[in-house]
């Protein structure tokens, strides 16, 4: 069973300077910084933490805080460099935590691309993505799985940007199988956030690949089928989908335990490939109370599974 914990290298996603501040997203930390947001000590207190919670996978969303060989423009200041990060990851592998990788490819997630972040479904963009995703591979010695994000591109979502970009019908289609089979390519298994099939269900579930693992989430507390996001962890279950659901702290502190209690059963069997946990906040100490909190859920969900 996997418990796997999402760690933010880079948080470089959601909203540039140059916008007008969301206020219906009030975290600040959502704003871009051209400096990486990390602290080292606050990482070093939290992996034994990891450890004693029951975690076993500890996925890192990287984005610009590495100054990667094939693309070294994207590095914010203070980014790690690559013998760096192999070092972390070997790290962590003592520890018995193992290292995967993420890069959100979503249009709604990507302000860590830069200027290809305006250049997206062009030759140029699949290039770049093509060069990441390989030495992303090579960096973390051929990962099991590679999330890929691609959630919330939509404009419900983007309406407070004032650059949206939203790719939808066959160009998200093609651009998905597009970052899967670069995937593939490494030996990797494609990882992703379902929430597309909240939306088109019929057309996810009958055009999505079977080897692409997904993660739905869900922050709430309404577990009950009337939910759709509820709704899509059965039909994935249903359809024969690998998953891993995902829960957090951001909205009820019980989230994530209460995930693991009402799946663990109903979707028990070999595509139930264990549970992840989110914080959604930076590695910042002002934000320690909330990363031990989200492990101390974790630790609780833990204990529920047999």
């Amino acid at each position: 069973m996997i418990w796997a914990h999402l760690v933010h290298l880079s948080y470089n996603m959601w909203y540039g300077p140059e916008e007008p501040y969301p206020t219906a997203l009030p975290d600040r930390h959502f704003l871009s910084s051209p400096s990486l947001r990390f602290d080292k000590s606050l990482w070093s207190d939290l992996l034994p933490r990891m450890v004693e919670a029951g975690v076993n996978m500890v996925v890192i969303d990287l984005g610009d805080g590495v100054r990667y060989e094939s693309r070294p423009e994207l590095a914010v200041k203070g980014a790690w460099s690559v013998s760096h990060v192999k070092r972390e990851l070997a790290r962590l592998r003592r520890m018995g935590l193992e290292p995967i990788p993420k890069l959100n490819f979503s249009t709604c997630h990507d302000r860590w691309l830069g200027r290809y972040a305006r250049q997206v479904s062009t030759p140029v963009y699949y290039e770049v993505c093509s060069d990441l995703i390989a030495e992303v591979i090579e960096i973390f010695d051929r990962p099991r799985f590679f999330h890929l994000g691609m959630d919330e591109e939509s404009w419900d979502v983007q309406q407070y940007h004032c650059y949206a970009l939203i790719r939808q019908g066959e160009l998200w289609w093609h651009d998905l199988l597009f970052l899967v089979k670069q995937v593939e390519k490494g030996n990797a298994r494609p990882w992703i956030w379902s929430d597309a099939a909240w939306h088109h269900p019929d057309e996810f579930l009958s055009r999505m690949p079977k080897s692409v693992v997904q993660s739905n989430w869900y922050y709430g507390m309404d577990f009950t089928e009337e939910n759709v996001a509820y709704k899509t962890w059965l039909l994935l279950a249903e359809n024969g989908f690998d998953q891993i659901p995902c829960g957090s702290t951001w909205i009820h502190e019980k989230n994530f335990p209460t995930i693991v209690e009402s799946l663990s059963e109903r979707l028990g069997g070999q595509h139930l490939l264990g549970f992840m946990q989110s914080v959604w906040k930076p590695m910042l100490e002002e934000c320690r109370t909330t990363q031990v909190h989200a492990l101390d859920m974790l630790r609780q969900a833990h204990s529920l599974v047999p």
